[in-house]
């Protein structure tokens, strides 16, 4: 009996101890396949919550340049002409295009804002009531 313990000894010698530690590959794999379905449903969902972000700072801009349009057209009221672009740009502070500005009785009623990254056109009627008086929709 004696002999076969020295032998056995002497096998686990040679070897290293039988520590369980760590993951195996098929762990590693299973986790990393389920980290890539929660990225394909993540990503989309994300990025149109960054669309709709650009929409909303796009209809705040145009919002800004109202305001600003009508200050600098009642700061003027008595020459009864629409304020130059560049000022109410100025004022606004946005770096946009507007166009089409239109001033008729000392009153902004209309224009086209176009964001600097040229994605979206804000279209302002007075006219129309509430939000709807920004539409807004993609310049390309």
């Amino acid at each position: 009996m004696e002999k076969m313990t020295t032998t056995i000894n002497k096998m686990q010698m040679g070897r290293k101890p039988n520590n369980k530690k760590g993951f195996t590959l098929v762990e590693i794999i299973v986790v990393l396949v389920i980290l890539a379905i929660l990225a394909a449903i993540l990503i989309p969902s994300m990025v149109g919550y960054i669309s709709k972000a650009q929409k909303k700072t796009a209809i705040v801009e145009a919002r800004a340049v109202t305001l600003a349009a009508q200050t600098l057209t009642s700061e003027d009221y008595s020459t009864s002409t629409a304020p130059a672009v560049d000022k109410v740009k100025s004022l606004a502070e946005v770096s946009g295009t507007i166009t089409s500005l239109k001033t008729p009785g000392n009153k902004v009623t209309s224009f086209k804002y176009t964001t600097s990254d040229s994605k979206y056109l804000v279209t302002y009627d007075s006219t129309q009531k509430g939000s709807a008086k920004y539409a807004i929709t993609d310049a390309k």
